[in-house]
C-alpha cells in the first residue's frame, strides 16, 4: 500500500510497504537508499564567478572580507578558507559555502584566487 502527499506539481510517494517504508522526495528512492544529499554536497551549482566583497553587517562594525561562489566541497573550502587566511595573516571561518577573513583584505584575497586559476570579481562597493 502507498500513501502519496499532493503538492502543485501533482503528487509524490512518501509512503510503501514494497519497498520497505518512508520514500525520499527527491529521488522518489527509499530513505536508506538515498543519494540526494551527498550529490548535493558534492559541488554546489555556481556561475563559475567567485565573487570578493567586503561587509559590516551584524558584526557590530567589525569588516570581513566575503568569498563567495567557489565550486568546491566541503573539504576543498576548508582547504581554501585556510591558504586565505594564511596569505592575509588573518583569521576567519568557512560557513555555508561562504569564506570570511577577518578585516578588508579584499585586494590579498583577489589576488590569491587569481593566482589559483579561479575567474573573479570584486562586488559591493
Amino acid at each position: 500500500m502507498a500513501t502519496t502527499k499532493s503538492n502543485p506539481a501533482g503528487s509524490t510517494l512518501v509512503y510503501s510497504t514494497e519497498a520497505g517504508g518512508r520514500m525520499c522526495p527527491g529521488c522518489g528512492a527509499p530513505v536508506a537508499q538515498c543519494r540526494c544529499k551527498e550529490l548535493k554536497a558534492r559541488l554546489p551549482a555556481t556561475d563559475g564567478i567567485v565573487r570578493v566583497s567586503h561587509e559590516t553587517k551584524g558584526r557590530k562594525g567589525k569588516g570581513v572580507t566575503v568569498v563567495k561562489g567557489v565550486a568546491l566541497d566541503a573539504a576543498g573550502l576548508t582547504a581554501l578558507g585556510k591558504q586565505l587566511k594564511t596569505a592575509c595573516g588573518s583569521g576567519g571561518t568557512v560557513k555555508d559555502g561562504v569564506i570570511e577573513i577577518q578585516g578588508d583584505h579584499r585586494e590579498l584575497v583577489i589576488a590569491a584566487l587569481v593566482k589559483q586559476g579561479h575567474t573573479v570579481k570584486r562586488a559591493g562597493g
